[in-house]
């Protein structure tokens, strides 16, 4: 009598066993459980330090800032040298900021990556990298600059962006004379004309105007450059007027293409191509 009564108290813990499993488990279609999709959901990929350290050294260019596409002109390229020293470039007319490869101090601490550089006694720049997602040709950061100037209040921008790995560098081939004309139609480059220019290794270059069938250097003055990977920057000032261009280049032997993303008065966005040869 004690073993049926023992067996039928067992029977019944088992089967109040299994109604509460079934309940507090995936349930039915009208009443779905949650236990099975919280197993099986992913956890967020956090970005590690080692993320990080394994693919940053190498040349990064803005791609994407707060989701649109960058423009050519408000590019940014970092070419970190090693896990601690980095060399920053770009231009801003609206600053006056033309920085070609200042040495920057790297930090990484998490998936932070701080540089810091100097571009004056007086003068102290902080970029903050906080990178959300990375990859071996891309990464996007909440990226905060800081500039401290001595004797002002800081200047601090912060944006979301993301930059692509380049591999290329132009630097040495572009220099010599090469003629080319925009073939893009409907921008303010759509001259029509041929265009030349001179680069030398000295970092300046010259611009060349027709006067008649001859090629004669214009009255422009400063005409600096630097090319930064596959980023060609130049700066000249022209009827006392400071221009600032980047454009993205690529060089196949004596054949050169340009392009930029640039945007009109009217807030449009257009692309703007040139092809050139060169000539000596």
């Amino acid at each position: 009598m004690r073993k049926k009564s023992y067996l039928s108290l067992l029977t019944g813990l088992l089967f109040s066993a299994l109604v509460l499993s079934a309940c507090s488990g995936s349930g039915n279609a009208n009443n779905p459980g949650t236990a099975k999709d919280e197993a099986t959901e992913a956890p967020a990929t956090e970005v590690t330090q080692e993320d990080i350290e394994k693919v940053l050294v190498g040349r990064w260019v803005t791609v994407e800032v707060n989701g649109h596409p960058a423009l050519t002109n408000e590019k940014k390229v970092y070419n970190f040298v090693s896990l601690t020293d980095a060399r920053v470039s770009l231009s801003r007319i609206d600053d006056q900021t033309w920085v070609n490869g200042d040495k920057g101090d790297v930090d990484i601490n998490g998936n932070v990556v701080t540089i810091t550089t100097h571009p004056s006694e007086s003068a102290t720049v902080v970029d903050k990298l906080n990178i959300t997602d990375i990859s071996a040709n891309t990464f996007t950061t909440d990226f905060k600059v800081t500039l401290n100037n001595e004797g002002s209040e800081p200047v601090v921008r912060e944006h979301v962006d993301t930059f692509m790995r380049v591999d290329d560098d132009f630097s040495s081939d572009i220099i010599g004379t090469w003629e080319g004309k925009c073939i893009s139609e409907g921008s303010v480059f759509d001259d029509g004309l041929e265009h030349r220019w001179e680069y030398k290794d000295d970092g300046t270059f010259v611009y060349y105007v027709k006067d008649g069938d001859d090629w004669v250097p214009s009255t422009n003055t400063l005409n600096e450059y630097f090319v930064e990977g596959n980023m060609l920057c130049t700066r000249w000032i022209e009827d006392d007027e400071e221009n600032r261009e980047w454009w993205e280049i690529s060089i196949d032997g004596n054949k050169m293409n340009w392009s930029a993303l640039r945007e009109d008065k009217d807030g449009k966005t257009f692309t703007a191509t040139f092809e050139m040869t060169k000539v000596q």
